[in-house]
């Protein structure tokens, strides 16, 4: 795990120098086909990236979206009419039954699909009439680091065209302040329950971040939008429940400023990723729509440290296998 963390600015790179023609081409495909509606599949960690897309649809190209449920295509055996429908599947292997079944099922509905794997002979990318590469090289940890970050930036590449040159610069200079989340880890290492919050395109990030130390260190962590947190989860809040709370820069974050102050009044114990006084990212000159590519790079690092501190190995986490078959 801590080696592919490491190789995330590299994988960046690679997906920009060598994707990008395949990407444009999916892109054109998509813009003449104009979609009026987007659905997103995924599942654990590509679960994030695929809210994450949601999030660019609906901001960037002011299109509704949603995230599929997979059993309603599979399980339940639903053919909705999907005329005009983009259907994203995001996936790391490309081999979980239920994304190939509802891919399947929304092609034959008349949805224009497209799969985003890091496995271009997986069956995923094989039922998709349009799939991108990730590039990312093999994935050998349990826990998804790398292959996350470059399903973040195939999918701003896709939805939105955007320069993203920068960022694997940017990521090499937030991992090599290492330290800072070394040392944050320590806070947590006796600790059972964590919270994670933030608003907008950082609540993806917030979810990865509970994920990753829930299947790294088995605490229970819960993931909640600024929002939602102050609808009846603040209840819970105390000195004795720490709090992770993204605010890298842009409208989220000036968004979580009233959602910080009410934890803090309460009392909790806030870490705040992407501020000078917490876990500092290289955010100069990068765009918000960025951020979480960059702002959960010490999450993995903390989530890494703070396995090996409680005991644990980050690389074979207990009960869980790389490649998870459901249906």
């Amino acid at each position: 795990m801590a080696a592919e963390i490491a190789e995330q600015p590299v994988v960046l790179a690679r997906l920009l120098a060598d994707g990008r023609a395949e990407i444009a081409q999916v892109r054109a495909a998509i813009e003449a086909y104009r979609p009026r509606f987007v659905l997103i599949a995924a599942r654990g960690t590509s679960d994030h990236a695929a809210l994450y897309a949601k999030y660019l649809v609906e901001v960037r190209l002011e299109l509704p979206a949603g995230l599929a449920s997979p059993s309603t295509l599979t399980v339940y055996g639903a053919r909705p009419d999907l005329t005009g429908v983009l259907f994203l599947a995001v996936s790391q292997s490309g081999g979980s039954p239920d994304l190939v079944g509802s891919l399947e099922a929304a092609r034959s509905c008349g949805a224009l699909t497209v799969a985003i794997t890091n496995n271009p002979s997986s069956a995923l990318a094989a039922a998709a009439a349009h799939h991108v590469d990730l590039r990312a090289g093999l994935e050998r940890a349990v826990a998804a680091t790398k292959t996350y970050t470059a399903e973040l930036l195939a999918l701003y590449l896709l939805l939105t065209g955007g320069d993203a040159s920068a960022i694997p610069d940017a990521a090499e200079r937030t991992l090599s302040d290492a330290a800072r989340a070394y040392a944050a880890a320590e806070r947590y290492r006796f600790t059972q329950r964590l919270v994670t919050t933030a608003r907008g395109f950082s609540y993806p990030t917030a979810r990865e971040a509970a994920l990753k130390v829930m299947e790294t260190s088995y605490l229970s962590a819960q993931a909640f939008s600024g929002a939602d947190l102050l609808h009846g989860p603040l209840a819970m809040i105390d000195p004795e429940l720490p709090v992770i709370a993204v605010v890298s820069p842009g409208r989220g974050a000036a968004a979580m400023a009233p959602v910080v102050a009410r934890l803090v009044d309460a009392g909790a114990d806030v870490l705040r990723v992407g501020a000078p006084d917490g876990l500092p990212m290289a955010s100069d000159g990068i765009p918000e729509e960025l951020m979480p590519i960059l702002e959960i790079l010490p999450l993995q690092q903390l989530a890494w440290r703070l396995a090996l501190d409680r005991g644990g190995d980050p690389d074979r986490p207990r009960g869980l296998s790389k490649v998870t078959e459901t249906w």
